[in-house]
């Protein structure tokens, strides 16, 4: 079974001075020596490396308290999750499952090992409460690829206790640094390792993407990003992080959208079929989660109530409802994000990234090329807006208001593609329609929890009990769309006057 420990960290540049005196940093009571521990840790990547490429380290440590497997991912700069597993001769399943979208089918091998002195010290508190570990570590490190190489250097590494407040790394750096000691240049001994052993010990330069210049350069930066967060979200969903299914769904709608907007930057022949592909892979991460913002709705409706208006079984009936209608679970969800179809979905992802099928509008200036592609969508979703507004109140304005809101989110993704382009009249038109997309949103759930309502008070009549509540909430619905719709014509008015592309 894996186990989750989040690692806030900082490393610094040492000479073989040893642990500067820490006694003086502000709230250090006592400063524990717990020894020195032998570690041998052997690290496994694809042989391009791709988890390296990722911040992503996995190894097989022996030695120290938590001798075992541990993968890292990273979360900020210095903060990292580290998902730990029972030592082993071969990868745990679960850890291997967690890099599934970096590594797909390519083996994972031994690429370099790590032995390390580490002399340890405990920051306590006047209670003794542990506050950070301190450790100088001396380390050889061993490339296990290709012609070898070998590397060694001490370095310090100061970790955070479980609950402790990182402005308390502050105080620790600033008393290092009074000791002459500096921040490292590495994320992790495993970066600084591949650097030094490199071949000729030729240091790895990251070289970052060139700025967007055409059309074409600046939808492929936003289809790389949302690339990026599908496979970097990945192992969020299958550990059931806060809501990892719902911004993996959105960068699918994203990347989808693009597709669509800017049709004449990409061939449609091969993005429509990869559009689909993601269509199909937003509905398998959608199973649940429509049905859980429902409940979600429903169940803090009722909180809502005064105890004395909820008549009946209302909150089990309400369970009742909503555990039938869960289409999924998250064994299958994690199904699919093993299945061959999703994993040949990110490889086709990437190869349309790596050979876009850029048409001659690509090479255009963006502030025309792209700025005329929003235009377009702005003014399908004008056409959306004003038939809502002129249908009178009822199911065919529900229907028109709900393409709308579609329309509203679709124009909202085409100006964040755009903003890096056209600057703040873009990032202005992302403002205005998300608040857009909020109130068509809300109409929108209105009208999900009214025909939820109906189906949940016919169930309770079949079954003898009061339909009193379920009536109730469903005029406060009524309410709550009606003034949605009320809000809609100055709000619309507002965006279309300031709107200027």
């Amino acid at each position: 079974m894996a186990e989750t420990k989040r690692e806030i960290e900082r490393k610094y540049e040492s000479d073989d001075s040893g642990l500067p005196d820490l006694t003086g940093v502000a709230g250090v009571a006592t400063v524990l020596d717990k020894g020195v521990t032998e570690l041998d840790a052997t690290y496994y990547d694809t042989a391009d490396e791709r988890l390296a490429a990722a911040s992503i380290t996995l190894r097989r440590r022996t030695g120290g308290p938590d001798a075992g497997w541990h993968l890292k991912l990273p979360v900020a700069p210095g903060i990292r999750d580290e998902v730990r597993a029972p030592l082993g001769d071969s990868i745990p399943r679960t850890l291997a499952a967690l890099v599934r979208s970096r590594v797909r089918g390519a083996e994972l091998l031994p690429t370099v090992r790590l032995r390390s002195d580490r002399d340890l010290r405990d920051l306590l508190d006047a209670d003794g409460r542990l506050l950070a570990e301190v450790s100088m570590d001396a380390v050889r490190a061993d490339r296990l690829t290709g012609k070898g190489g070998h590397a060694q250097w001490t370095e310090i590494e100061v970790e955070l206790a479980d609950g402790g407040d990182p402005a308390f790394l502050d105080r620790v750096e600033k008393r290092l640094r009074k000791a002459g000691v500096r921040p490292s240049g590495s994320t992790s001994k495993l970066a600084r390792a591949l650097a030094d052993t490199a071949p000729g010990k030729k240091k790895r330069r990251h070289r970052p993407a060139p700025d967007p210049v055409t059309a074409g350069d600046h939808v492929l930066a936003y289809l790389r990003a949302q690339r990026d967060a599908i496979v970097a979200l990945d192992p969020a969903v299958r550990r059931d992080t806060y809501d990892s299914v719902h911004r993996m769904r959105v960068a699918t709608r994203r990347m989808r959208s693009a597709f669509r907007t800017y049709r004449r930057v990409l061939d449609r022949t091969v993005t429509d079929p990869v559009g689909e592909e993601l269509k199909w892979l937003a509905g398998e991460l959608g199973i649940d989660r429509d049905q859980e913002v429902l409940t979600e709705r429903l169940t803090a409706a009722l909180d809502e109530l005064p105890r004395q208006l909820t008549v009946g079984p209302v909150r089990t009936r309400l369970r009742t409802w909503s555990h039938a209608r869960t289409g999924g679970s998250r064994r299958r969800l994690i199904t699919v994000l093993d299945g061959a179809r999703h994993l040949a979905l990110l490889d086709a992802l990437d190869a349309l990234i790596a050979d876009p099928p850029l048409l001659p509008a690509a090479a255009g200036r963006p502030e025309k090329v792209i700025a005329k592609a929003v235009r377009k969508d702005f003014a399908a979703l004008a056409h959306r807006i004003e038939h809502a507004l002129e249908l009178p109140p009822g199911h065919d304005r529900d229907l028109a208001l709900h393409e709308a809101r579609k329309k509203a989110k679709r124009t909202r993704y085409a100006a964040e593609a755009a903003t890096p382009a056209l600057g703040d009249k873009a990032a202005g038109l992302v403002r205005s329609t998300k608040s857009l997309q909020s109130l068509l949103g809300d109409h929108q759930d209105s009208v999900m929890t009214r025909e939820a309502l109906r189906t949940i008070a016919a169930q309770a009549h079949d079954a003898g009990e009061s339909s009193f509540t379920y009536g109730l909430l469903y005029g406060r619905e009524e309410r709550r769309a009606e003034r949605s719709e009320n809000a809609l014509p100055a709000a619309w008015a507002t965006i279309a006057r300031e709107t200027e592309l």
